[in-house]
C-alpha cells in the first residue's frame, strides 16, 4: 500500500484506506473517494494531482492526496 501520488500515471487502482482526521476523510469521501473504488491518477504536477474517480476529475493537493492510500 502507498499514497496515490506514488502511482504512475495512466495506472488504475483500488483505493484501500484513506488516512486523517474525520473532517478530511468526509470530505474526500463526498468527492467520491471510498474504500473499494477505482481512481486513476491523470496527470500530476510538483505532488498535485489530478484523478479520475467515479467518471470524474478531480484536482488535489500533494497533502490530500498522501491521505488516499492505494
Amino acid at each position: 500500500m502507498m499514497p496515490i501520488t506514488m502511482t504512475r500515471i495512466g495506472c488504475e487502482s483500488t483505493i484501500k484506506k484513506i488516512n486523517g482526521n474525520d473532517e478530511a476523510k468526509n470530505f474526500l469521501r463526498s468527492l467520491g473517494f471510498i474504500e473499494g473504488e477505482k481512481v486513476t491518477v491523470l496527470n500530476e504536477i510538483g505532488g498535485n494531482v489530478i484523478v479520475n474517480v467515479k467518471d470524474s476529475r478531480i484536482a488535489l493537493n500533494k497533502s490530500m492526496a498522501n491521505r488516499i492510500i492505494v
